[in-house]
């Protein structure tokens, strides 16, 4: 079915197509330059002093978990059984790791208004048992980090970010993703930039940017320098560095396909992100006070991955009405992420304890759901909305 409105569009232009076929005519297809060029840039523009490009968003995710349990860091290293929180409302593999690497995992309820941490159950949720807070910045919208930091105060506890649907958003000045000791994030088709496939993780420590090197890449030390925080020091012979293990990494590399569509998409990225936030302005101006409908509170600035649209509680209205007329109006729609994740029967396989109720995570469950934002203008879309 064509939509008027899809979900995403592509944002790449005639230097995303050159750059591909420079990499063809190449030959180069494996990471090398290009993928090193775009880790550089996109670092620049978060304003991380090391990036670690991957194949996905999901891999992000996995070694920025991973690269904890191999730190030599006391204050940040994890083990299995420690406790980390999460927000019930997100993607699959927000929690993955975290299962696969033996967490504990507990669940808390989102606010019904910015479908982030409901701050006042997190902060209930917090106790000496807590080992870490996994912040997952949702459709755009970054975390009220002020007031997690107030949370977590002066206890051990490690903040990371799942910043995948939030590439360029702000809080007070500093960009989402950065908050963390580490933060993940997509360039898959329908995020913000796209690479095809791509991922990245930012962070500002040393240690554990060369671990995510190592784990990249079969957890060999190829991609370390001579003198590093991983193994030490290299051998100055490349035949015995061939094929020496340190870590039990992945193959998660990138192509160098990817890297040069990177470094032309980081060009764009900040005029994609201004065209993105005027549209979530002409939203608010549209739907603020529906009668039925509930739009996303921006937290800070939202970079406006998509426009939530989640039914007031003691409305009349359903979901699958909402659905036909919007679809009537030519818009895709699609669930809120999963919904309210604890829900799902892959729950079962977790160590895994749900905080109070999920009253906000069911009711987004049952009567939310997003449609698409764009970067570029879309004055057809808020006037169709505006019809609601």
């Amino acid at each position: 079915m064509s939509f008027k409105f899809p979900l995403a569009t592509a944002s790449w232009g005639s230097e995303e197509l050159e750059a591909m076929q420079r990499v063809i005519t190449s030959g180069m297809f494996t990471m090398g330059a290009n993928v090193q060029a775009f880790e550089r840039d996109f670092a620049q523009y978060i304003g991380s002093q090391y990036c670690v490009m991957v194949n996905s968003g999901s891999s992000a995710n996995l070694l920025m978990v991973a690269a904890l349990f191999y730190t030599q860091n006391p204050l940040l290293k994890l083990k299995r059984g420690d406790e980390v929180i999460v927000p019930a409302v997100s993607w699959s593999t927000t929690y993955y790791p975290l299962y696969q690497y033996g967490l504990k995992i507990k669940f808390v309820d989102i606010d019904l208004n910015t479908l982030n941490y409901d701050l006042e159950q997190l902060a209930l949720a917090t106790t000496d048992q807590t080992r870490a807070i996994m912040a997952v910045n949702l459709l755009g919208n970054p975390n009220d980090f002020g007031r997690i930091q107030d949370i977590i105060g002066d206890r051990n506890i490690i903040l990371m970010e799942d910043n995948c649907e939030s590439m360029g958003a702000t809080y007070q000045g500093k960009m989402a993703g950065t908050f963390g000791v580490m933060g993940a994030f997509s360039s898959f088709f329908s995020h913000h930039i796209s690479t095809m496939e791509g991922g990245l993780i930012v962070t500002d420590d040393e240690e554990l940017y060369q671990i995510l090197l190592s784990l990249r890449a079969h957890g060999w030390t190829r991609n370390l320098p001579k003198h590093n925080l991983v193994c030490g020091e290299k051998s100055d012979d490349p035949f015995e560095e061939s094929f020496r293990f340190v870590l039990p990494g992945y193959n998660v590399r990138p192509l160098e396909l990817e890297g040069a569509l990177g470094v032309e998409q980081v060009k764009r990225l900040p005029a994609l992100i201004a065209e993105r936030r005027k549209n979530g302005q002409l939203l608010q101006a549209a739907l603020s006070n529906h009668p039925d409908i509930l739009i996303q509170q921006e937290v800070g600035e939202s970079s406006w991955f998509g426009f939530s649209l989640v039914i007031r509680p003691n409305s009349s209205l359903n979901r699958k009405d909402l659905v036909s007329k919007l679809n009537e109006l030519g818009f895709e729609c699609r669930p809120i992420v999963a919904g309210n994740f604890a829900k799902n029967e892959v729950v079962k396989y977790f160590d895994s304890e749900v905080h109070g109720t999920l009253k906000n995570a069911e009711h987004i469950d049952q009567n939310g759901l997003f449609v698409g934002n764009h970067h570029y203008p879309i004055p057809d879309a808020f006037a169709a909305l505006s019809t609601l």
